[in-house]
Order: C-alpha cells, then structure tokens, then sequence
C-alpha cells in the first residue's frame, strides 16, 4: 500500500529485473579466475601458481568494485523516479547492455595488461566505464528533464545537486581513457583508484569540490 499523500511507484519491476542482471553481471566476474591444475604448479608452489594471476585478481576485484558502485547509484536515481515510460526503460536496457560486457573487458585487460597490447586492452577497459557513467547521466538527465519521471516530493535543488555530482564520472574516466594511450598501468590504476574511493570513502570526489558521489 502507498501511504497517504505519497506517489505510487511505478518501478518495482524494472528495480527487480535490474537487480537481477547486476548480480549476474558480478558473478560471471570470478569465472576468469582459474584453479592451477596438478600439472600447471611449478617449482614454486600453489601459492606461486596463484600469485601469477596477479592481473585477472586485481582485475576482479576493480570491476565487481566499480559495478557494485553502479548498482548502488542506480538504487539512489530510482529513488527520486516515480514513474517509467518506454524511453526510459531502453534507456535502462542500454545501462545493462554495458554491465553485462564488463567481464569481457575485465579479462581482456587483465590478460594483455603485461603485453604490447596493453594500450589497447586498457582503453577498452576504461573506454567501457566511460559509457557506463555517460548512460547513466543519460538516464537521470532523461528523467528530470521537466520533472518528467520524477516524485513530486523532488525539489529543483536537489535535481541541480544530484545532476552535478553525476558529472563528475564521465569527467575522470575520460582521464582514464587517455591514460591508456600514455600508460596503460596508471590508466588501470586509476579506474581501480576510482572504484575503491567511491565506494569506501569518496574523497576524490570531494576534492573536485563536490559531495560524495559514485560514477
């Protein structure tokens, strides 16, 4: 039941289905991250073995990082949305497209990251976030437009606070994109800075003058 004086929410379903294909999203993760077979330990040991999937670990833990960071700010936009429209919902449906090909570059990057094909690998890696943050402005600057889809308990200022802070993602992995091109190390270290300071502390952001936000 909708209490008194309160909107009915139209986006149970779309919050359900969208939960549903981050969490998968995040488990087909640990797929890439193999057990040593008897015959592939060396010398050196089981640890050994493990240690050398250095980059597919650290990789992992960037990525499940950085959509766990996304499915939280997509459970905060949802909550100033009252209402969907079919735009809106292709809108979601490109933001899950992206989610679900993370593994893709999480591998690729963490397979090639040591290689001469770093450049490119990181620039995928980083270029797939780019996208990520650029759809979910997308989205929220698509649903306050005119208050379109938002509840009307939503004032402009906190529409104004909420599409500010948003812009701060686009802006950082565009430097992550570049980076790529210049170290492909530093590119990775900084998506995987990125991930960790957003969803543990936020200061990055706050020293880009702005409160605490994630993508």
């Amino acid at each position: 039941m909708t209490p008194a004086g309160e909107e009915e929410k139209e986006t149970g379903r779309l919050e359900a289905f969208s939960d549903g294909v981050f969490a998968i999203a995040m488990t087909l993760l640990v797929l890439d991250l193999k057990v040593p077979k008897s015959g592939e330990v060396d010398s050196g040991g089981l640890l050994a073995a493990l240690f050398g999937q250095w980059p597919m670990l650290i990789a992992y833990l960037a990525s499940f990082a950085t959509i766990l960071v996304m499915w939280v700010n997509h459970h905060r936009m949802l909550r100033h949305i009252r209402h969907t429209n079919d735009t809106f919902l292709y809108l979601n449906g490109l933001l899950l497209l992206l989610v679900t090909f993370v593994p893709f570059p999480t591998a690729l990057v963490a397979a090639h990251l040591r290689d001469s094909h770093a450049r490119t690998a990181a620039a995928i890696y980083a270029g797939t976030y780019e996208a990520l943050a650029l759809v979910l402005n997308l989205m929220w600057s698509y649903a306050a437009k005119g208050h379109r889809l938002l509840g009307s308990q939503v004032n402009a200022a906190q529409v104004h606070a909420i599409t500010r802070q948003y812009r701060t993602g686009p802006t950082l992995y565009l430097i992550a994109f570049g980076l790529a091109f210049l170290s492909p190390e530093a590119s990775f270290g900084f998506c995987l800075l990125l991930a960790v300071d957003w969803a543990f502390t936020g200061s990055l952001t706050r020293l880009f003058g702005e409160p605490r936000l994630q993508m």
